[in-house]
């Protein structure tokens, strides 16, 4: 090829290289991206998978719960109403986010968690907290020996047709008695009440289907089904119930 051939052929390249000598632009190096290897993919996809909780995960879980007084119905590896329960209430106690879901960071929790202490010690009584949404069943020596969690009041005005009167739904503080008892199902003007044991007027503790990690109730004291009758049982008519706010000073 002669050079009256090759010139016209390298014009335009040699052209646009005079251009951008005149305006000030740099060559630009263009990189390709990386190619993410079959491996590394793997190993990523792999790092996003859900851990399996086991039976041996959940059969540890619920022994860690019994072993510092969370209320469950036994240790047979598998996650049930009351296992959910009685890992709501060490969520609640421990400041934890009140999902009721066993994970892996959860039960980690629970490796290195402590039993908790009553607000006060003596005489065996029942113990309260609205701030934590916790009952504790405290033992002449001052051990908490069962933790349930509960639903109180939730503060809201409500209205009884059947009786026609408004009030506001709130769990009252102070120090009460068991007074009255019923077995089974009781229905009342707000409710069925399951094996209710009443501290003050119609306010009572009781079972109920519902007991959400948040105040729902009218002012009663809502445990789970599973403990009720066993609770009105271990509760004589006598008991001290400590009803107090941990988040407020002073006592109840």
């Amino acid at each position: 090829m002669t050079s009256n051939e090759l010139f016209p052929r390298l014009l335009p390249a040699i052209s646009i290289g005079l251009v951008a000598i005149l305006i000030g632009v740099r060559p630009v190096t263009i990189l390709a991206a990386p190619v993410q290897s079959a491996r590394s993919a793997k190993r990523l996809k792999d790092s996003r998978k859900k851990t399996v909780v086991t039976k041996a995960i959940i059969s540890e879980a619920q022994q860690r719960l019994a072993d510092i007084g969370y209320w469950i119905q036994g240790v047979d590896g598998k996650w049930g109403e009351a296992s959910r329960h009685g890992l709501i209430a060490f969520q609640k106690v421990e400041g934890r986010p009140r999902t009721g879901k066993l994970t892996i960071a959860e039960l980690q929790g629970l490796r290195t968690a402590t039993r908790p202490s009553p607000r006060e010690n003596g005489s065996a009584h029942v113990e309260v907290d609205l701030n934590r949404q916790v009952l504790f069943m405290v033992d002449g020596d001052g051990t908490v020996s069962r933790i349930l969690p509960v639903s109180t009041g939730n503060g809201k005005l409500y209205t009884s047709k059947e009786e026609g009167y408004t009030d506001l739904a709130v769990t009252p503080k102070g120090r009460f008695r068991v007074y009255n008892k019923l077995p089974g199902w009781r229905k009342s003007p707000l409710g069925l009440l399951y094996y209710p044991s009443y501290i003050v007027g119609g306010i009572a503790i009781h079972g109920n289907p519902a007991v959400p990690a948040r105040p729902a109730s009218h002012g009663c004291i809502r445990i789970p089904m599973f403990a009720a009758e066993e609770f009105s049982n271990m509760t004589p008519i006598g008991t001290q119930v400590i009803v107090y706010d941990s988040s407020a000073s002073g006592s109840p």
